[in-house]
């Protein structure tokens, strides 16, 4: 369980929080929503919560429990989908962040799993406009930094869903979530430009798009580290003084 829920007591928070400048929380945020045949309805969840127990192993952060359910209304042509409003995403993020910051935590990186929550980046912004500290990671420059160190091949345009990097840290983190499958799924539709009004479904059967038979642990291991590495910078902003 400690995989996806922190097994802090309040006293290790309390020690960590007495040594740092600023207390930094870091929010995994998933989605339940299908993955091919092959990867569990979960595995965004599971990617976020890799990612922020990466950067929870590098740096003296607040790890917190993930959101599990988003922004899948693409993906709901096949069963096992569930999504909940933008709206209320947004709210959930935004109260998480005031309850954090009435307990002496000024600063939140909320680490987003599912490229369809688009909404937080607008909660990003907004906190930001009035002077609270959050950020959003990765941006789409670390997960290409993370993506040439690691050396996966396929470009981030074409490894959009259930692909390379989503099986490569699934088979690093949790291989035993995977099933039999990804190695004949490979299936590219790089132009997706109605994908807002048509949805997955109007552009793959199998709900795959990406190259998920390129995948490794191995390559796994080096997209979170390089992830980590990336986390710096963004500690380092919201922690200054500045």
């Amino acid at each position: 369980m400690s995989d996806l829920v922190p097994a802090d007591t309040t006293e290790d928070v309390r020690t960590r929080g007495a040594g740092v400048s600023r207390q930094v929380a870091v929010l995994p945020v998933g989605s339940f929503e299908q993955h091919g045949a092959y990867l569990p309805l979960a595995t965004d969840t599971l990617v976020a919560c890799a990612v922020a127990r990466e950067i929870a192993g590098a740096y003296p952060v607040h790890l917190l429990p993930p959101v599990t359910i988003s922004c899948s209304h693409e993906h709901a042509a096949w069963p096992g989908t569930v999504s909940i409003s933008s709206v209320t995403l947004h709210a959930v993020v935004r109260d998480i962040a005031a309850s954090l910051r009435r307990s002496g935590v000024d600063a939140l990186v909320v680490v987003n799993g599912h490229g369809g929550n688009y909404v937080l980046g607008n909660v990003v912004q907004e906190s930001s406009a009035r002077g609270e500290r959050m950020a959003l990671f990765p941006a789409a420059e670390d997960w290409e930094a993370a993506r040439e160190r690691a050396g996966v091949v396929t470009s981030l345009l074409t490894d959009m869903h259930a692909g390379e990097i989503e099986t490569s840290i699934l088979l690093h983190a949790h291989p035993e979530m995977l099933r039999p499958g990804y190695e004949t799924s490979d299936f590219v539709a790089d132009d997706r430009r109605h994908l807002l009004t048509l949805g997955m479904s109007g552009y793959t059967d199998s709900g795959v798009i990406g190259r998920p038979s390129l995948g490794s642990a191995e390559k796994g291991k080096e997209l979170l580290e390089s992830l980590a590495d990336s986390f710096g910078a963004y500690f380092s902003m919201l922690t200054s003084d500045a």
